[in-house]
């Protein structure tokens, strides 16, 4: 990530959304600072977009009142943050006490947020840490971290470093991090029903 020419400024998430231009670039709020974020990769877009047939077909499934966005922003509650996740499934039925939703797409709420998705490149330390504690702080009742090029430090994937997916789960307050690896099936609390592995993830980037 890159910060931009507005960093000897600190914002608020209000500065921000109003300061955000219509430049075709991403940009995410970090304790105050605005972040460039990089251009997703073909690889990127590849799991994200075979990632997001699989959950919506899921939530046709069990017929819930669900949405799939990659381009609503996530406020943490002390405000000095804001990211806007790869992937995150919405609880249609809580926007009506999102009072941010209509004007900035943006959500507040754990209860709006079923599940986020961030695919990690090579600031993996953002979703490993920064994302992960503010997301837990938030209530977010599951994350998913999907390293497919194995970024992560090796405390979490291992040494030789491993593709790995974590399924993170709220658990009284606190994530329960599960990897998950090659043809393992990936146990999500939000899609119980889902049928996929580590690997098939993997292999929808194109060769």
């Amino acid at each position: 990530m890159t910060q931009t020419q507005t960093e000897l400024k600190l914002f608020t998430f209000d500065e921000f959304a109003e300061w955000y231009p219509n430049d075709g670039k991403r940009y995410e709020l970090y304790d105050g600072v605005i972040i460039e974020m990089p251009q997703p990769t073909g690889d990127h877009t590849d799991i994200i977009s075979f990632l997001l047939k699989l959950i919506l077909l899921e939530i046709e499934k069990l017929n819930l009142s669900y949405r799939v966005s990659s381009s609503a922003f996530v406020k943490t509650p002390n405000a000095k943050s804001g990211y806007l996740p790869d992937m995150l499934v919405i609880n249609h039925d809580n926007l009506v006490n999102e009072p941010l939703w209509k004007k900035q797409s943006t959500l507040i709420s754990p209860e709006s947020i079923p599940l986020i998705i961030e695919i990690v490149s090579s600031n993996w330390s953002d979703d490993y840490y920064k994302k992960f504690a503010d997301y837990q702080s938030m209530g977010i009742a599951e994350y998913w971290i999907v390293d497919f090029e194995a970024y992560g430090g090796r405390v979490f994937i291992g040494n030789p470093k491993v593709p790995t997916i974590f399924i993170c789960e709220l658990v009284e307050g606190e994530y329960q991090m599960t990897p998950f690896r090659g043809t393992e099936r990936i146990i999500s609390p939000t899609f119980p029903e889902l049928n996929l592995t580590a690997q098939q993830i993997f292999d929808s980037v194109a060769v």
